[in-house]
């Protein structure tokens, strides 16, 4: 596609310029894409203007001092609640006479479906467009008496008198009374008579009308402020705060049509995430549940500490507990609630709940109980004998101080020197060069993980203690109880812990201001606490940190929206032109961004940038890992995880991945296969991360932004023979910088041409030879397998006098259900009509055979022929119970046509074994009773391999019989009727796979066999009637298959111990099927070690083979921009979710080499994005 794709379709363009005015005035339709009556109109703007009407009767009433300002706010309050209840119960009546109506009602597919037939002013079609009312009834009664006080308030919060004491000018409340009421209309219009749909939207659906609260929660916020300032005497703040904010009321609906203002619950997720890690030191959660839980209890800590009276029971216990919340407490209540199972229930169900997630053991118990006693007994220690003594160059605080900054230094080092690129710019001197292989690689390596031990040792037990030495030391402790003192230092006792490395650098920035800055009576001395400087500090570093981290988001749009020129529109050279003039408010918009937290959002990915509204850092309302859009691919990433997680597991503890924080992005490539890693929570000695998988079907965008990938990774890995010390990166300002490789045990893709080996005439002469031999000792591994179940030699006596085609039937049906409804391949695929099926049939005779049980065999009619000498048993395989259905079916089968049951009630003469043993590697009776002409089993004798056949007998051990001859295995070797039962069977194959004739079969005729998508024949309608057979065949053929391709690559095999080899390393370590099986998926997930696939391009007209090779690999992992990914995900958050702009050609998902849009798309939770897999949160122990 190129540049100038649309933004948005024309359909699409008409329905945003409906629903953006819709929006604006807060839910009147003015703009409907069809003629309406002018009633219409005229309705919507008396309903909107009617809180003002009201509102005005109490001004006016307050304004010509017939009542107090408190009871003129009550009177318009009552007015509105009354009006709202009268309009929604309009509404229910509306409903209820027309849902007759409705019921009957035949929608034209000619109209357009918003259209809408009015009859009268006030018809019930017209109440129902104007006023859609509520879902539920609560919500009727709750949002009506919400009305009448958002009326009341507003009333009293725009009383003429009121706006002039605050700003002295006439034509200030003139304005503000005009416009300030225009906001209240449309609060009041989208609460109680239609809801807007909002550009600020974090939830798909809206369940529970929370969407009409939000436009008088923020009026309420404003109305609040305006309260305290009332009540409150002599507070120059309050009345500065209340005069900024009345003229900041008058854009609200400014805000709310751009999308700046979140709606609520995206509000309280962010609100209190960014309290959790601002003001109590915590860290962002992985779930709405876990952060609520998180915030109260870390809320609570805070509380409580203020309570405490003695100043070293105050540190005892932010020390403790600022430890045990900083650890991965879901993890460890998991694992205890799993002890305490494994305690009360049996063996068995210890087993059954011990899984790979549980890393809480008693190792951990130990370790963490000894950290958090030396932590506890050096805050105390430290506190009474050395806390009095104010900071000074040589006080004890001061030498933590210095500890402190060496510390920083090093371990800022020890990071960087384990990534490819310093800083993302310059390559690494010290970092591996040209690394291709697993093994080479760790060879280079031993040195960088010896740095990462160190650097985990200092930044695990190290930092955390020095921190504590200085915060014991400090004499803002001296000061408890305070209110400032408690919420700092229950911060930074836990963050400590919880985020040590910034922690670390919050302390030093402190420490060094507090080593420059002696002066006493400077405000940063005097008013401020450590623990505020410190928590001032770190808001600061955070917030720097995305302000940059968005300026270079902005600028790459900027520049690429030029440089790449498949970006280039029409309109690119005027957006960057107004970029450029207006650069100070785009800065001051990335500001506004950057203090918000909120991401900044470049519409349709132009440069056109906007404030996206505060969400959580995770940018999705769900749980990670809830949904995916699962397909045949997702095997491949459910396989490698588990080694991806391990391997990631240390690259995080060593700092290999730098510096990564809740909201941190990683992708790793290796292959055709991209792995999206979401950092979602951070804590002592842990990391939980969402692993996404995205598809391997590549599309053109996909395909390209991969080529960038694949470029970057192989110019900081690959191609470094040559390169300078301190190289520059040449891809530095690409959202993606490289950090590191990862050992990970996954699987290697080949595919390969097979021209030259499927359409070689010599090889296809030999596979039909080859395939018998194969099939022999199928059929001999088969029958010998089976033979292990048998309990004992004597029954193969015993079963000498039985009925032996009998029982041979049933155990083979038996043995062939299980198998059938595992296999991939079902003979259901093959035609369900034959020659023996009779049209007459009560059901067809497939679905009949599957129906049965092999207990019900003896159910249909049949003609049971007794052997002479052996015991009739047809009394027994008759039910007691038949149904009236079998009743009537038996006492009428005498007047049914005539149908041919030939071949399943011939019943061939029992076998005589000369060796008494061979019965337990006998073949089942029905295995061949193949309609094959004499003279072709005599050819089949002919070309039998007998010294193969003897050569395998030779290979079995009968380890399993307890008493056994000495010269078993040759006597098996003479039994010829052991060896016809063999030939049968092979002949069997051979006719249902091949047919009759000899000739050598063509290419195609071998893929159709390798697919089990033969043409019907008579042998093959013989064959799938005999599923467990037809496996075995075709399971034979396939590795017949595979062998001609060995031989074909690797030589001829020399003798018959070589082809055994083969065939066993076939059964043992490959899979060979198809892509499309079911096995297939299953053999990935249990880590076969080989896979081979056949495939066919029918327009090019070639084989394929492709292979799948288990081994430790190298995965290519760089880190993202994490501001651009948050600012593309909200665009597609406004985009799909407002503007509904969900053409899948689009602009904003189209290639972008530099942002990887389309990548970045595709890795957002569904519905918006479509990865193939999600991980649940995986939890990293880090130490």
């Amino acid at each position: 596609m190129g540049p100038d794709v649309p933004l948005l379709n024309d359909y699409k363009q008409e329905f945003f310029l409906k629903r953006f005015p819709q929006t604006l005035l807060g839910g009147p339709r003015f703009k409907l894409g069809y003629c309406a009556p002018p009633y219409i109109y005229v309705n919507q703007i008396i309903l909107f203007l009617m809180p003002w009407v009201l509102g005005g009767v109490g001004t006016l009433l307050y304004q010509l001092g017939f009542m107090k300002d408190y009871y003129t706010a009550a009177l318009s309050g009552g007015l509105m609640f009354v009006t709202a209840l009268i309009l929604q119960m309009t509404n229910l009546y509306a409903k209820q006479k027309t849902v007759t109506v409705e019921r009957m009602q035949i929608q034209s597919t000619l109209t357009d479906e918003d259209e809408f037939e009015f009859s009268s002013c006030v018809g019930s079609e017209t109440v129902k467009f104007i006023i859609p009312g509520k879902k539920y009834i609560i919500n009727t009664v709750f949002h009506s008496l919400l009305a009448g006080v958002l009326c009341g308030l507003g009333t009293w919060y725009l009383l003429p008198n009121r706006i002039t004491l605050l700003y002295s000018n006439i034509g200030g409340t003139v304005m503000i009374f005009v416009f300030g009421w225009v906001t209240i209309c449309i609060g009041e219009y989208s609460l109680i008579i239609n809801t807007a749909t909002e550009t600020a939207t974090f939830q798909a659906l809206d369940t529970y009308e929370i969407t009409a609260l939000m436009r008088p929660f923020y009026i309420f916020v404003f109305i609040a402020v305006d309260l305290a300032h009332r009540f409150a005497v002599n507070t120059p703040i309050l009345e500065q705060t209340n005069q900024i904010l009345h003229i900041i009321f008058l854009f609200l609906p400014f805000l709310w049509a751009m999308g700046i203002l979140p709606p609520l619950d995206a509000l309280f997720l962010w609100g209190m995430e960014q309290l959790l890690e601002f003001g109590l030191g915590g860290s962002p959660m992985s779930s709405n549940t876990k952060l609520l839980v998180m915030f109260l209890i870390s809320a609570g800590t805070a509380i409580a500490s203020y309570f405490i009276p003695s100043t070293l029971g105050v540190i005892l216990f932010m020390t403790g507990f600022g430890f045990i919340l900083s650890l991965n407490l879901s993890e460890i209540g998991f694992a205890f609630k799993h002890t305490m199972i494994s305690h009360l229930a049996s063996s068995k169900s210890k087993n059954m709940h011990r899984g790979l997630r549980i890393h809480f053991g008693w190792r951990e118990f130990i370790f963490y109980l000894t950290v958090l006693t030396f932590a506890l007994i050096e805050a105390s220690l430290l506190h009474q004998f050395a806390g009095f003594s104010s900071f000074s160059k040589a006080s004890p605080q001061a030498i933590a101080s210095y500890i402190l900054i060496i510390l920083l230094i090093i371990m800022w080092i020890l990071r960087e020197i384990q990534r490819v690129y310093l800083f993302g710019v310059f390559r690494n001197p010290f970092y591996p060069k040209d690394v291709r292989t697993v093994t080479v690689f760790m060879e280079k390596q031993r040195r960088l993980m010896k740095v990462g031990v160190v650097r985990r040792i200092l930044l695990t037990l190290v930092s955390p203690f020095a921190m504590i030495a200085f915060l014991s030391l400090d004499r803002s402790l001296q000061n408890l109880p305070s209110v400032s003192v408690c919420i700092g230092f229950t911060r930074i006792f836990r963050m400590v812990w919880q985020n040590t490395e910034n922690a670390l650098l919050d302390i030093v920035v402190v420490s060094i201001a507090q080593m420059l800055v002696f002066n006493p009576d400077l405000w940063w001395n005097r008013s401020l606490d450590t623990g505020i400087r410190l928590l001032l500090v770190g808001i600061l570093r955070d917030r720097v940190l995305q302000f940059v981290s968005k300026l270079q988001f902005a600028i790459a749009i900027l520049l690429t929206s030029w440089t790449e020129k498949k970006q280039r529109r029409k309109s690119t050279a005027t957006l960057i032109t107004l970029n450029v003039v207006f650069f100070p408010i785009l800065l001051t918009f990335i500001a506004i961004s950057a203090l918000l937290s909120s991401p900044l959002l470049p519409l349709f990915t132009l440069p056109v940038f906007l404030i996206g509204f505060p969400r959580p850092v995770r940018s999705w309302p769900g749980p990670a890992g809830a949904t995916a859009c699962v397909c045949s691919d997702t095997v491949y990433y459910q396989q490698m995880v588990p080694s991806l997680a391990l391997a990631l597991q240390s690259a995080l503890a060593a700092g290999s991945l730098g510096l990564s924080l809740p909201g941190s992005h990683y992708l790793c490539r290796f292959q055709d296969r991209l792995m999206w890693i979401l950092v979602l929570e951070k804590g002592f000695t842990y990391c939980g991360v969402n692993i996404k998988g995205l598809e391997l079907q590549e599309t053109s965008c996909h395909a390209a932004e991969a080529h960038r990938v694949d470029e970057i990774f192989e110019m900081a890995f690959e191609h470094q023979e040559h390169t300078k010390i301190l190289s520059p990166n040449h891809h530095f300002g690409h959202i993606l910088t490289p950090c590191t490789v990862l050992p990970v045990r996954l699987y290697s893709d080949a595919r390969n041409v097979l021209s030259g080996i499927i359409d070689s005439h010599e090889n296809l002469k030999h596979l039909k030879d080859d395939f018998i031999k194969v099939l022999v000792w199928m059929l001999v591994q088969y029958c010998y397998k089976k033979s292990k179940t048998w309990e004992s030699p004597g029954n193969a006596d015993m079963n000498k006098k039985r009925s032996f085609p009998e029982n041979q039937h049933s155990s083979a049906v038996e043995r062939s259900r299980p198998l059938r409804e595992e296999d991939s391949f079902s003979v259901d695929t093959i035609e369900d009509w034959t020659d023996d099926s009779d049209i007459f049939d009560l059901e067809p005779s497939g679905r009949m055979k599957d129906r049965k049980e092999p207990g019900q065999l003896g159910i249909t009619p049949k003609v049971h022929l007794s052997i002479p000498g052996s015991v009739e048993t047809q009394s027994q395989e008759v039910p007691q119970e038949i149904s009236p259905e079998d009743k009537l079916y038996r006492a009428v089968v005498l007047g049914l046509p005539a149908v041919d049951k030939g071949k399943q009630q011939e019943v061939l003469p029992r076998v005589e074994f000369s060796c008494s043993y061979s019965e337990l590697l006998s073949i089942p009776e029905e295995w061949r009773t193949a309609p094959v002409p004499s003279s072709k089993v005599n050819e089949m004798r002919q070309r039998f391999p007998e010294e193969w056949y003897h050569f395998i007998l030779s290979q079995l051990d009968f380890f399993h019989l307890k008493e056994k001859p000495s010269n078993l295995l040759e006597d098996l070797m003479k039994d010829k009727a052991l060896k016809d039962l063999y030939i049968h069977g092979v002949l069997s194959c051979c006719f249902g796979l091949f047919g009759l004739d000899n000739t050598v079969p063509a290419p195609s005729h071998v893929f159709r066999a390798y697919t089990g998508g033969i043409p019907w024949s008579v042998g093959l309608d013989w064959l799938t009637s005999k599923p467990e057979l037809f496996q075995l065949a075709l399971k034979a053929f396939r590795y017949t298959f595979k062998l001609m391709v060995d031989k074909a690559s690797l030589g001829p095999v020399e003798n018959f111990k070589e082809l055994v080899n083969y065939l066993e390393e076939y059964e043992n370590d490959w899979y060979i099927g198809l892509v499309s099986d079911l096995e297939w998926q299953q053999a990935v997930l249990q880590e076969k070690p080989y896979l081979f696939s056949l495939g066919h391009d029918p327009n090019m007209g070639i084989y394929t083979g492709r292979v799948l090779t288990l081994q430790e690999l190298l995965v290519q992992v760089g880190k993202l921009n994490d501001e651009a990914v948050r600012g593309q995900w909200a665009n597609l958050s406004w985009e799909l979710l407002y503007a509904t702009n969900d053409d899948e050609e689009r602009y904003s998902i189209q290639a972008h080499p530099v942002l990887l849009r389309n990548l970045t798309v595709q890795a957002a939770d569904p519905p918006l994005g479509y990865p193939v897999y999600s991980s649940e949160l995986l939890h990293l122990p880090l130490f």
